[in-house]
């Protein structure tokens, strides 16, 4: 083992919470060192390829578990640079949820008008913007004009994209070779190392321990830049405080180990996990019946055929984010471009019974499904669950058992939906239906959960924060209860499901507890202002990979 090190600050994780916990922390005048266990890759790295080794392999972490499956970012700027961009504030009925504790889940310190002045800064500092109509590609277009059809609304959705920039290439999910969706390689992480912030790539976190003074020891295995399955030498730093950001099915298991080190962990960490109240279906449309009842034309007499036109969800259907409708039937309906690889495996094909031999996921009607591939176009729900995942004993190193040289792996998730969250998927379900088969413009199946469980990409609330001891696990300050000095503010921290993307509640949330991680380190002595400004904007050619190592 090497020498122990020492910062004011580690920052496990380059995710939102990560990124934006490191800029003002470091620009208060802390020392501060980031633990990414992910590689670190520019713009120009970012590949337009599937194949094992490339930036889709390497970026992603996609880890099954018992009912659930999760697919996040791995990689530094965590699920900046996999995400869609899509960027809606919270419902104000969701700061209001019960869920299954019968009780307000969320502080009593927090609402939506408390929370709008974070929304803002982030907005501003990514920035967010509006879709403008006129920018909306196919894929926005054909599900705005089924929902027109069927009487219901449809939105451009808030987005961190720069469309002037943007050449709809529909690879953004792998990052972004042009610098037009604006991740964290743009703007937090680029002005935490300009206050001096160290980021170091490919170091996974696997427990933390107390010091003598009340600070902590983080303890690290350095990752293999090709196997991840491979761990190289160990490391060790210490740190005044730590700020866990490792992301929903991360930063358990890393607390989950620590006990050992640190006493009880709180009842809530590893518990109430919720997948957001995910939900796809696969829509194949009649080309035909898109020109003759949606009147659709490209010019050519061509009505569709644009899967591979686009970036991620452009437009949405929020006619049922109505905080009148009871809990459990509220949800949003975004149309979403799904890559190869994963989407065209698990999407189901519509009217197969999944009976023996006529399967929904493989096989002949298989076959002829993806020989459609240019008309398909994948809706995405985003629902209210019971926040019913369970964490188990975790893994002896990392978030899951790898199986893969790069991305897939088995974890401790324990999912087992309930009647209220089927509610919620059986009525979108029925929403999408009624919506794109309506005269019979596409067919429609929804994913099943039969082959790897339900699916998210947007995990939250496996160590979120409230009130009540007994079921969240920090407090409205995001401080892990028992462990002062140790603070969370990754997607885990979220109370419940959003009903929407929560990239920027997640973010909002980050920024609104930096405040008190600042003052939490004057009490610890090290001097430490906030009030930084929002970070400028930079271009991912003056981040340099390995910089600040």
């Amino acid at each position: 083992m090497n020498s122990i090190e020492s910062t004011d600050v580690v920052v496990i994780g380059s995710g939102f919470g990560g990124a934006i916990a490191a800029y003002h922390l470091a620009a208060g005048g802390a020392r501060v060192t980031v633990l990414e266990r992910g590689p670190w890759l520019a713009a120009e790295e970012f590949d337009h390829d599937f194949k094992l080794g490339s930036s889709y392999t390497r970026i992603f972490d996609f880890v099954v578990g018992d009912g659930m499956s999760i697919l996040s970012g791995n990689c530094v700027g965590g699920g900046s640079v996999v995400y869609f961009a899509t960027m809606p504030r919270a419902p104000r009925y969701i700061f209001e949820r019960q869920g299954s504790i019968g009780r307000r889940m969320w502080p009593a310190s927090i609402d939506r008008d408390t929370l709008d002045p974070w929304y803002d800064r982030v907005s501003e500092s990514l920035p967010v913007t509006m879709t403008p109509w006129e920018t909306v590609p196919y894929g926005g277009g054909i599900w705005a004009a089924a929902c027109n059809h069927a009487g219901r609304t449809a939105n451009p959705v808030p987005s961190a994209v720069d469309t002037d920039q943007c050449t709809n290439c529909n690879w953004m999910m792998s990052g972004c070779k042009f610098d037009a969706k604006k991740s964290l390689l743009l703007n937090y992480l680029p002005a935490a190392m300009s206050h001096g912030a160290q980021i170091r790539p490919l170091h996974e976190v696997q427990h933390l321990e107390r010091t003598d003074d009340g600070g902590y020891r983080v303890h690290y295995r350095i990752v293999d830049d090709s196997d991840y399955r491979i761990l190289h030498e160990a490391g060790v730093i210490e740190a005044k405080i730590v700020v866990v950001a490792a992301g929903t099915g991360a930063t358990p298991p890393i607390l989950q180990r620590s006990e050992k080190y640190l006493g009880k962990m709180p009842h809530a960490v590893g518990r109430y996990f919720s997948g957001n109240g995910e939900r796809l279906n696969t829509v194949v449309f009649d080309e035909d019946r898109v020109r003759e009842v949606l009147g659709l034309d490209r010019g050519d007499g061509t009505a569709y055929e644009a899967h591979q036109i686009g970036r991620g969800p452009v437009v949405a259907s929020w006619d049922k984010l109505d905080g009148n409708l009871p809990e459990y039937e509220r949800y949003s309906l975004e149309q979403l471009y799904f890559p190869p690889g994963l989407g065209t495996i698990l999407a189901q094909v519509p009217g197969a019974t999944g009976e023996p031999g006529d399967p929904t996921w493989f096989g002949p009607r298989k076959k002829e499904l993806l020989r459609e591939w240019k008309s398909w176009l994948t809706i995405f729900t985003m629902s209210e669950d019971d926040n019913e995942g369970v964490f188990g004993p975790p893994p002896e190193t990392g978030n899951a058992n790898r199986f893969s040289q790069q991305m897939l792996g088995h974890g401790p998730l324990s999912y087992k939906p309930t009647a209220n969250t089927w509610r919620g998927w059986n009525l979108s379900d029925a929403d999408v239906k009624d919506i794109l088969e309506r005269d019979g413009i596409a067919k429609v199946a929804p994913w099943t959960n039969d082959l790897i469980g339900a699916y998210t990409v947007h995990p939250l609330s496996s160590c979120r924060i409230g009130d009540d001891p007994e079921t969240s696990a920090l407090d409205d300050r995001h401080e892990l209860r028992g462990h002062p000095g140790i603070f969370v503010t990754d997607g885990s921290a979220v109370p419940c499901g959003l009903t929407v993307n929560p990239a920027l509640t997640i973010s909002a949330l980050a920024e609104r507890a930096m405040p008190g991680i600042v003052k939490a380190l004057n009490e610890r002595g090290v001097s430490c202002t906030y009030g930084a400004p929002i970070p400028g904007q930079a271009s991912t050619s003056k981040v340099k990979v390995g910089a600040g190592r």
